[in-house]
């Protein structure tokens, strides 16, 4: 039987129009700012202006792709997210007249911690194999939010990951083995009356290395390479130490020599990104692989290996492999360029906008304009939320 190869023929990233550099936070929170920088490896987060959401971030993530591509044999949109603006209406319908989407592409909000993503991955790709005339757009979005004081307020962040998912991809094919692992873990959650997130931190990432483990187990059972196989390992990264600590944990639980410079080689450049632009949960992964082909040389041929980690808990270990010619696909530039443009917040706004709750009264309510990023929230009005272009 003939196998169609599969995977990620286009990516495009996009991350909010604020900053908040974390020197500023521990400024204020009366702590060495290396607490932040060397303590998790987070350098900056991104923060949503007042007009900026999960559907503005991912609107603006999605459209180079059809700018490039087009919509043809565009038939299905996955868009995954935790940070979600409605319970019932999926958000990547709202892009419908932001972007051009299809009207004959099926649209379907998927959900399940920061795994999301890879979730919309994987089922592009079964749908691809049963017709490889088919196209299917999979965006990762987000905006990680904890409350104020807490833990988890460095580990804030935003960012949307779009991809065009295709047989014959330009950029990344998947391998067919993948191993998986879930349990019921109450390591992070949102409970439907919350704003922010709640997160057991110790469990989380004890949660997070066991189910890495056991997910690299059930990809081996399943006919997966060999780790030394691998050019590099792109980690879900909640806060980029994390990375590095669950690849040292692999290693060590298969009886590898876990050689600090080899560990470095090998996550170093997936964390470029995500040093800047802090968590985006079910983007962070793919912000990693971003973050990689824009910072490492020639790639061709090379084996990848990916981790996804969504709390609660779902986790998946998967490859790909690297295809010719996929640096003239790449938007290096353009990446780069959506995190240099970002707006240095002082703490007083950040502040404001963290407080800021989503008026629930039904009446009109005009947004002001604050992003310079392509799509805003305009308003929201009897319940909706009106979205417009520039």
């Amino acid at each position: 039987m003939t196998i169609t190869p599969v995977g990620i023929h286009d990516l495009s990233f996009a991350t909010t129009h604020y900053a908040l550099d974390h020197a500023v936070l521990a400024e204020r929170l009366g702590v060495d700012p290396d607490k932040f920088y060397l303590g998790i490896g987070q350098e900056n987060m991104s923060v949503a202006a007042a007009d900026e959401d999960i559907v503005t971030i991912a609107a603006a993530a999605a459209k180079p792709i059809l700018d490039r591509h087009g919509v043809d044999n565009i038939r299905t949109v996955l868009l995954a997210t935790e940070s979600g603006v409605d319970q019932s209406k999926a958000a990547g319908l709202y892009l419908h007249p932001l972007i051009g989407l299809p009207n004959t592409a099926r649209v379907v909000e998927l959900k399940q911690a920061c795994y999301g993503g890879t979730a919309g991955l994987q089922f592009a790709a079964g749908l691809i194999a049963r017709d490889p005339s088919q196209r299917v757009l999979v965006i990762a979005t987000d905006i990680a939010k904890y409350e104020l004081g807490t833990p988890g307020e460095p580990t804030q962040g935003a960012a949307a990951v779009a991809m065009l998912v295709s047989a014959n991809p330009a950029i990344l094919q998947l391998d067919s083995q993948s191993g998986i692992y879930s349990a019921d873990i109450m390591d992070f959650w949102r409970p439907n009356y919350r704003t922010a997130a709640m997160v057991d931190g110790k469990t989380s990432v004890n949660a997070y290395q066991k189910a890495t483990q056991e997910a690299w187990t059930d990809y081996r059972r399943n006919g997966g390479r060999e780790l030394t196989e691998f050019a590099a390992f792109c980690y879900h990264q909640p806060f980029t130490k994390m990375a590095f600590k669950a690849h040292r944990h692999l290693l060590e639980s298969q009886g590898h020599t876990a050689d600090a410079a080899e560990i470095d080689a090998a996550i170093r450049n997936t964390t470029i990104y995500n040093r800047t632009v802090g968590n985006s949960y079910t983007a962070s992964l793919y912000l990693g692989l971003a973050s990689l082909l824009d910072h490492t040389g020639d790639l061709t041929g090379k084996p990848l290996a990916f981790i996804s980690y969504g709390s609660g808990s779902v986790a998946e270990f998967f490859s790909g492999t690297v295809q010719p010619g996929y640096r003239t696909h790449l938007r290096t530039d353009a990446n780069r360029d959506a995190i240099a443009t970002r707006i240095a917040l002082d703490y007083d706004r950040y502040r404001v906008l963290h407080e800021a709750e989503s008026p629930s009264d039904g009446m009109y309510h005009a947004i002001p304009e604050e992003t310079g990023r392509p799509f805003r929230l305009a308003a929201i009005s009897g319940h909706k939320r009106i979205y417009e272009s520039r």
